[in-house]
Protein backbone atom coordinates (compact mmCIF):
# COMPACT_ATOMS: atom_id res chain seq x y z
CA UNK A 1 0.00 0.00 0.00
CA UNK A 2 1.67 3.51 -0.72
CA UNK A 3 2.23 6.12 1.52
CA UNK A 4 1.44 11.76 1.25
CA UNK A 5 1.28 15.47 -0.06
CA UNK A 6 3.17 18.45 -2.04
CA UNK A 7 3.58 22.16 0.07
CA UNK A 8 1.15 23.72 -1.19
CA UNK A 9 -11.95 15.94 0.07
CA UNK A 10 -31.06 3.62 -1.53
CA UNK A 11 -31.09 5.96 2.02
CA UNK A 12 -29.20 4.13 5.31
CA UNK A 13 -30.41 4.77 8.53
CA UNK A 14 -27.51 6.42 10.54
CA UNK A 15 -26.28 4.99 13.89
CA UNK A 16 -25.78 6.81 16.36
CA UNK A 17 -22.08 7.83 16.86
CA UNK A 18 -22.01 8.21 20.55
CA UNK A 19 -22.90 4.46 20.97
CA UNK A 20 -19.87 3.69 18.74
CA UNK A 21 -17.29 6.28 19.88
CA UNK A 22 -16.27 4.15 22.75
CA UNK A 23 -14.99 1.21 20.54
CA UNK A 24 -13.98 3.69 17.70
CA UNK A 25 -10.40 3.67 17.39
CA UNK A 26 -8.13 7.16 17.62
CA UNK A 27 -4.94 7.28 16.63
CA UNK A 28 -2.12 8.67 19.34
CA UNK A 29 -1.77 12.47 19.22
CA UNK A 30 2.28 12.64 18.99
CA UNK A 31 2.63 9.52 16.95
CA UNK A 32 2.71 8.55 13.32
CA UNK A 33 1.32 5.17 14.44
CA UNK A 34 -1.76 4.15 12.98
CA UNK A 35 -4.00 1.25 13.44
CA UNK A 36 -5.04 -0.17 10.24
CA UNK A 37 -7.60 -3.21 8.70
CA UNK A 38 -7.77 -5.01 5.82
CA UNK A 39 -10.48 -4.62 3.07
CA UNK A 40 -10.50 -8.49 3.51
CA UNK A 41 -11.70 -8.28 6.75
CA UNK A 42 -14.66 -6.00 5.84
CA UNK A 43 -15.73 -7.97 2.79
CA UNK A 44 -15.36 -5.37 0.98
CA UNK A 45 -14.29 -6.13 -2.98
CA UNK A 46 -10.99 -6.19 -3.52
CA UNK A 47 -11.10 -6.53 -7.06
CA UNK A 48 -13.30 -3.05 -7.23
CA UNK A 49 -10.97 -1.52 -4.94
CA UNK A 50 -8.01 -1.76 -7.18
CA UNK A 51 -9.95 -0.49 -9.73
CA UNK A 52 -11.04 2.17 -8.15
CA UNK A 53 -7.35 3.32 -7.16
CA UNK A 54 -6.02 2.99 -10.47
CA UNK A 55 -9.29 5.19 -11.44
CA UNK A 56 -8.11 8.09 -9.13
CA UNK A 57 -4.67 8.24 -10.13
CA UNK A 58 -6.44 9.26 -13.38
CA UNK A 59 -7.49 12.22 -12.00
CA UNK A 60 -4.86 13.72 -10.85
CA UNK A 61 -5.37 12.55 -6.85
CA UNK A 62 -2.35 12.93 -4.72
CA UNK A 63 -4.16 11.50 -1.58
CA UNK A 64 -6.81 9.18 -0.56
CA UNK A 65 -7.43 8.07 2.35
CA UNK A 66 -10.21 6.01 3.85
CA UNK A 67 -11.44 5.65 7.50
CA UNK A 68 -13.31 2.97 8.71
CA UNK A 69 -13.99 2.24 13.02
CA UNK A 70 -11.08 5.49 12.74
CA UNK A 71 -8.64 2.43 11.49
CA UNK A 72 -7.18 2.80 8.31
CA UNK A 73 -8.11 0.54 5.42
CA UNK A 74 -6.76 2.56 2.40
CA UNK A 75 -3.79 5.05 2.32
CA UNK A 76 -2.60 5.88 -0.86
CA UNK A 77 -0.65 8.48 -2.38
CA UNK A 78 0.70 9.49 -5.95
CA UNK A 79 2.74 12.43 -7.72
CA UNK A 80 5.85 10.91 -9.30
CA UNK A 81 5.03 12.72 -12.39
CA UNK A 82 3.89 16.12 -11.26
CA UNK A 83 6.89 18.55 -12.13
CA UNK A 84 8.36 20.07 -9.36
CA UNK A 85 6.42 18.30 -6.82
CA UNK A 86 7.62 14.48 -6.85
CA UNK A 87 5.59 11.45 -4.73
CA UNK A 88 3.81 12.74 -2.24
CA UNK A 89 3.63 10.57 1.01
CA UNK A 90 2.68 11.40 5.04
CA UNK A 91 4.28 14.39 5.65
CA UNK A 92 3.31 16.58 2.81
CA UNK A 93 0.97 19.31 2.89
CA UNK A 94 -1.77 20.08 0.39
CA UNK A 95 -4.21 22.96 0.41
CA UNK A 96 -7.88 22.35 1.44
CA UNK A 97 -9.42 25.15 -0.37
CA UNK A 98 -12.58 25.56 0.54
CA UNK A 99 -12.81 22.78 2.28
CA UNK A 100 -11.69 24.83 4.70
CA UNK A 101 -15.07 26.32 5.47
CA UNK A 102 -16.00 23.15 7.44
CA UNK A 103 -12.57 23.77 9.69
CA UNK A 104 -13.63 27.89 9.93
CA UNK A 105 -17.01 27.09 10.69
CA UNK A 106 -16.05 24.55 13.34
CA UNK A 107 -13.64 26.98 15.11
CA UNK A 108 -16.30 29.99 14.55
CA UNK A 109 -18.73 27.08 16.93
CA UNK A 110 -16.46 25.96 19.25
CA UNK A 111 -15.46 30.33 19.76
CA UNK A 112 -19.10 30.15 20.50
CA UNK A 113 -18.67 27.14 23.07
CA UNK A 114 -16.62 29.08 24.77
CA UNK A 115 -18.77 32.24 25.10
CA UNK A 116 -16.59 34.27 22.32
CA UNK A 117 -19.76 35.61 20.07
CA UNK A 118 -22.98 34.24 19.58
CA UNK A 119 -24.10 33.31 16.24
CA UNK A 120 -26.88 35.06 16.04
CA UNK A 121 -24.49 38.79 17.09
CA UNK A 122 -24.63 41.36 14.64
CA UNK A 123 -21.80 40.95 12.53
CA UNK A 124 -20.81 44.43 13.47
CA UNK A 125 -19.83 43.85 16.71
CA UNK A 126 -16.48 42.01 16.07
CA UNK A 127 -15.55 44.29 12.78
CA UNK A 128 -16.77 47.45 13.43
CA UNK A 129 -18.95 49.62 11.34
CA UNK A 130 -18.49 50.21 7.79
CA UNK A 131 -17.05 46.57 6.77
CA UNK A 132 -19.34 46.85 3.66
CA UNK A 133 -20.54 49.63 1.51
CA UNK A 134 -24.32 49.29 2.95
CA UNK A 135 -26.00 51.61 4.85
CA UNK A 136 -25.73 51.29 8.61
CA UNK A 137 -29.09 49.93 9.13
CA UNK A 138 -28.86 47.31 6.17
CA UNK A 139 -25.33 46.42 7.31
CA UNK A 140 -26.75 45.75 11.05
CA UNK A 141 -29.23 43.15 9.47
CA UNK A 142 -26.08 40.73 8.58
CA UNK A 143 -25.35 38.33 11.14
CA UNK A 144 -22.73 35.74 11.99
CA UNK A 145 -25.37 32.84 10.70
CA UNK A 146 -25.67 35.02 7.76
CA UNK A 147 -22.16 34.15 6.78
CA UNK A 148 -22.30 30.84 8.08
CA UNK A 149 -25.20 29.91 5.94
CA UNK A 150 -23.61 32.13 2.60
CA UNK A 151 -27.10 33.74 2.97
CA UNK A 152 -25.41 37.69 3.99
CA UNK A 153 -27.54 38.90 0.55
CA UNK A 154 -24.18 40.79 -0.56
CA UNK A 155 -23.49 40.90 -4.08
CA UNK A 156 -22.08 37.55 -5.31
CA UNK A 157 -21.73 39.34 -8.91
CA UNK A 158 -19.06 41.39 -8.27
CA UNK A 159 -15.21 41.73 -9.97
CA UNK A 160 -13.65 39.48 -7.73
CA UNK A 161 -15.58 37.49 -5.31
CA UNK A 162 -12.91 36.95 -2.42
CA UNK A 163 -12.34 40.82 -2.08
CA UNK A 164 -13.38 41.71 1.51
CA UNK A 165 -12.87 45.30 1.04
CA UNK A 166 -15.80 47.31 1.62
CA UNK A 167 -16.27 48.42 -1.68
CA UNK A 168 -17.04 45.26 -3.14
CA UNK A 169 -19.31 44.36 -0.25
CA UNK A 170 -22.61 45.69 -1.72
CA UNK A 171 -25.88 45.38 -0.94
CA UNK A 172 -27.99 42.66 -3.32
CA UNK A 173 -30.94 41.28 -1.18
CA UNK A 174 -32.00 40.86 2.06
CA UNK A 175 -30.16 38.62 4.89
CA UNK A 176 -31.20 35.26 4.73
CA UNK A 177 -33.63 35.59 1.73
CA UNK A 178 -30.78 34.74 -0.95
CA UNK A 179 -28.38 31.80 -1.24
CA UNK A 180 -25.09 32.54 -2.71
CA UNK A 181 -21.50 31.03 -2.43
CA UNK A 182 -19.74 33.82 -2.25
CA UNK A 183 -16.05 33.93 -0.35
CA UNK A 184 -15.45 37.17 1.08
CA UNK A 185 -18.03 37.41 3.79
CA UNK A 186 -16.70 33.33 4.97
CA UNK A 187 -13.08 35.33 4.67
CA UNK A 188 -13.77 37.46 7.23
CA UNK A 189 -15.39 35.09 9.96
CA UNK A 190 -11.40 34.54 10.31
CA UNK A 191 -10.97 37.88 11.43
CA UNK A 192 -14.34 37.42 13.51
CA UNK A 193 -13.15 34.82 15.52
CA UNK A 194 -9.64 36.75 16.12
CA UNK A 195 -11.25 39.47 16.99
CA UNK A 196 -13.69 37.86 19.57
CA UNK A 197 -10.54 35.43 21.07
CA UNK A 198 -7.76 38.34 21.01
CA UNK A 199 -5.39 35.17 19.39
CA UNK A 200 -4.23 34.96 15.74
CA UNK A 201 -6.42 32.67 13.94
CA UNK A 202 -3.62 29.98 13.76
CA UNK A 203 -3.09 30.18 17.21
CA UNK A 204 -6.89 29.93 18.01
CA UNK A 205 -7.22 27.05 16.05
CA UNK A 206 -3.71 25.33 17.40
CA UNK A 207 -4.79 25.71 20.83
CA UNK A 208 -8.76 24.86 20.49
CA UNK A 209 -8.06 22.17 18.20
CA UNK A 210 -4.92 21.20 16.30
CA UNK A 211 -3.14 20.28 19.30
CA UNK A 212 -6.25 18.07 21.21
CA UNK A 213 -6.33 15.43 17.76
CA UNK A 214 -2.97 15.59 17.00
CA UNK A 215 -3.69 17.50 13.56
CA UNK A 216 -0.80 19.74 11.56
CA UNK A 217 -1.35 22.53 9.35
CA UNK A 218 -1.68 26.40 8.88
CA UNK A 219 -2.97 29.11 7.30
CA UNK A 220 -1.90 31.14 4.74
CA UNK A 221 -3.01 34.44 2.90
CA UNK A 222 -3.35 32.85 -0.84
CA UNK A 223 -4.46 36.16 -2.58
CA UNK A 224 -7.24 37.36 -0.52
CA UNK A 225 -8.28 34.05 0.92
CA UNK A 226 -7.04 32.39 3.95
CA UNK A 227 -6.19 28.66 2.79
CA UNK A 228 -5.61 25.77 5.44
CA UNK A 229 -2.83 23.18 4.41
CA UNK A 230 -1.80 19.69 6.11
CA UNK A 231 -1.28 16.66 5.28
CA UNK A 232 -3.90 14.01 4.36
CA UNK A 233 -4.14 12.14 7.74
CA UNK A 234 -4.68 15.58 9.42
CA UNK A 235 -7.56 15.92 7.03
CA UNK A 236 -8.23 12.35 8.07
CA UNK A 237 -8.25 13.40 12.14
CA UNK A 238 -10.40 16.45 11.70
CA UNK A 239 -12.86 13.83 9.87
CA UNK A 240 -12.60 11.72 12.82
CA UNK A 241 -13.82 14.32 15.54
CA UNK A 242 -16.57 15.08 13.11
CA UNK A 243 -17.20 11.85 13.05
CA UNK A 244 -17.34 11.49 16.73
CA UNK A 245 -19.50 14.38 17.62
CA UNK A 246 -16.50 16.56 18.85
CA UNK A 247 -15.54 13.66 21.12
CA UNK A 248 -11.74 12.41 21.03
CA UNK A 249 -11.34 9.38 22.56
CA UNK A 250 -12.88 10.10 25.70
CA UNK A 251 -11.90 14.53 25.59
CA UNK A 252 -15.25 16.75 24.38
CA UNK A 253 -13.73 19.32 22.55
CA UNK A 254 -16.96 20.59 21.50
CA UNK A 255 -20.91 20.09 22.30
CA UNK A 256 -24.15 21.68 22.01
CA UNK A 257 -26.50 23.01 19.36
CA UNK A 258 -24.64 24.69 16.90
CA UNK A 259 -22.63 21.47 16.17
CA UNK A 260 -25.85 19.50 16.02
CA UNK A 261 -27.04 22.09 13.22
CA UNK A 262 -23.47 22.10 11.77
CA UNK A 263 -24.31 19.61 9.28
CA UNK A 264 -27.91 19.72 8.88
CA UNK A 265 -29.88 22.39 6.54
CA UNK A 266 -28.95 25.87 7.58
CA UNK A 267 -31.54 27.59 5.46
CA UNK A 268 -34.18 26.64 2.93
CA UNK A 269 -33.32 27.87 0.09
CA UNK A 270 -30.14 25.23 -0.32
CA UNK A 271 -31.38 22.55 1.58
CA UNK A 272 -27.64 20.89 0.83
CA UNK A 273 -25.76 23.48 2.59
CA UNK A 274 -25.18 23.67 6.45
CA UNK A 275 -22.80 25.46 8.23
CA UNK A 276 -19.97 26.33 5.65
CA UNK A 277 -20.95 22.31 4.63
CA UNK A 278 -22.09 20.65 2.04
CA UNK A 279 -25.23 17.82 2.88
CA UNK A 280 -25.75 14.31 0.79
CA UNK A 281 -29.16 13.25 0.66
CA UNK A 282 -31.11 16.32 0.83
CA UNK A 283 -34.32 17.07 -1.40
CA UNK A 284 -32.54 19.63 -3.71
CA UNK A 285 -29.43 21.44 -4.20
CA UNK A 286 -27.56 24.53 -5.41
CA UNK A 287 -24.42 25.08 -7.07
CA UNK A 288 -21.89 28.08 -6.59
CA UNK A 289 -22.29 30.40 -9.21
CA UNK A 290 -25.87 30.28 -9.52
CA UNK A 291 -29.36 30.38 -8.05
CA UNK A 292 -30.67 27.37 -10.06
CA UNK A 293 -32.12 24.29 -7.66
CA UNK A 294 -31.51 21.36 -8.94
CA UNK A 295 -34.12 18.16 -7.58
CA UNK A 296 -32.70 15.83 -5.41
CA UNK A 297 -29.51 14.60 -3.86
CA UNK A 298 -26.38 15.65 -5.51
CA UNK A 299 -24.13 12.16 -4.46
CA UNK A 300 -27.21 9.57 -5.39
CA UNK A 301 -24.94 6.80 -5.30
CA UNK A 302 -23.40 8.01 -1.66
CA UNK A 303 -25.35 7.25 1.95
CA UNK A 304 -28.08 9.83 2.60
CA UNK A 305 -26.75 11.04 5.94
CA UNK A 306 -23.04 11.73 4.44
CA UNK A 307 -22.09 15.34 5.07
CA UNK A 308 -18.74 17.06 3.57
CA UNK A 309 -16.29 19.44 3.09
CA UNK A 310 -15.71 20.55 -0.53
CA UNK A 311 -13.19 22.51 -2.03
CA UNK A 312 -11.69 23.26 -5.70
CA UNK A 313 -10.12 20.57 -7.21
CA UNK A 314 -11.68 17.81 -5.25
CA UNK A 315 -10.53 18.71 -2.00
CA UNK A 316 -12.79 16.21 -0.15
CA UNK A 317 -13.72 15.09 3.48
CA UNK A 318 -16.36 12.73 3.65
CA UNK A 319 -18.19 11.72 7.05
CA UNK A 320 -20.83 9.01 6.55
CA UNK A 321 -22.26 8.14 10.19
CA UNK A 322 -24.23 5.53 9.20
CA UNK A 323 -21.23 3.02 7.83
CA UNK A 324 -18.50 4.89 10.21
CA UNK A 325 -16.56 5.95 7.60
CA UNK A 326 -14.06 9.04 6.90
CA UNK A 327 -12.88 9.69 3.49
CA UNK A 328 -10.11 12.33 2.23
CA UNK A 329 -9.44 13.10 -1.45
CA UNK A 330 -6.42 15.58 -2.22
CA UNK A 331 -5.42 16.75 -5.63
CA UNK A 332 -5.46 18.11 -8.62
CA UNK A 333 -8.40 18.32 -11.46
CA UNK A 334 -8.91 19.96 -14.72
CA UNK A 335 -12.31 21.03 -14.92
CA UNK A 336 -11.32 24.43 -12.62
CA UNK A 337 -14.57 23.96 -10.74
CA UNK A 338 -15.26 25.83 -7.47
CA UNK A 339 -16.89 22.49 -5.85
CA UNK A 340 -16.24 19.22 -8.07
CA UNK A 341 -19.45 17.85 -8.14
CA UNK A 342 -18.71 15.34 -11.10
CA UNK A 343 -15.19 14.01 -8.92
CA UNK A 344 -17.49 13.08 -6.34
CA UNK A 345 -20.23 11.91 -7.92
CA UNK A 346 -17.71 9.63 -10.38
CA UNK A 347 -15.62 8.20 -6.79
CA UNK A 348 -19.03 6.94 -5.08
CA UNK A 349 -20.24 4.98 -8.42
CA UNK A 350 -16.90 3.62 -7.87
CA UNK A 351 -17.22 3.18 -4.01
CA UNK A 352 -20.69 1.93 -3.75
CA UNK A 353 -20.08 -1.25 -5.12
CA UNK A 354 -17.03 -1.83 -2.93
CA UNK A 355 -18.31 -1.52 0.59
CA UNK A 356 -22.16 -2.78 -0.09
Amino acid sequence: MGCFVLFFYSCAEAQNPSSTTSSRYFPPIESSIWDQQSASELAWDAAKLDELLAWLQTQDTRAFIILKGGKIVVEEYWGEKLTGAGKMDQNSYWYWASAGKTLTATLVGIAENQKLLKTKDRTQKYLGEGWTSLDDQQERDIRLIHQLSMTTGLDDGVANQDDTSPASLSFLAEPGERWAYHNAPYTLLNQVVQNASGQSFQEYFEENLGSKIGMKGFWQKTGMNNVFYSDARSFARFGLLLLSEGNWDGNQIWSGDYFDELSQSSQDLNRSYGYLTWLNGKSSYMVPQSQRVFPGSFVPDAPADMYQAMGKNGQFLMVVPSEDLVIVRMGGLGDNSLVSFLLIKDIWEHLKPIIE
